[in-house]
């Protein structure tokens, strides 16, 4: 289980872009997004690195 804090979100969309980024890094992964804690759970096998890299490219830079 991979946990990130993400400042940036803020929006119903937010959400929908942070969960979108995860499942191309891993289409199966199963992704949990609090918008209230800014923070996200990834359960999965790809390195947490790949995860972080997808979050910065899609606007949510992990704190």
């Amino acid at each position: 289980m991979h946990e990130f804090k993400l400042p940036a979100m803020s929006c119903g969309h937010c959400v929908q872009a942070v969960t979108e980024a995860a499942h191309e890094v891993d289409p199966q992964a199963k992704v949990e997004v609090d918008l209230g804690g800014k923070q996200a759970r990834v359960e999965s096998s790809q390195p947490r690195e790949r995860f972080v890299q997808a979050l910065k490219e899609a606007g949510y830079t992990p704190a």
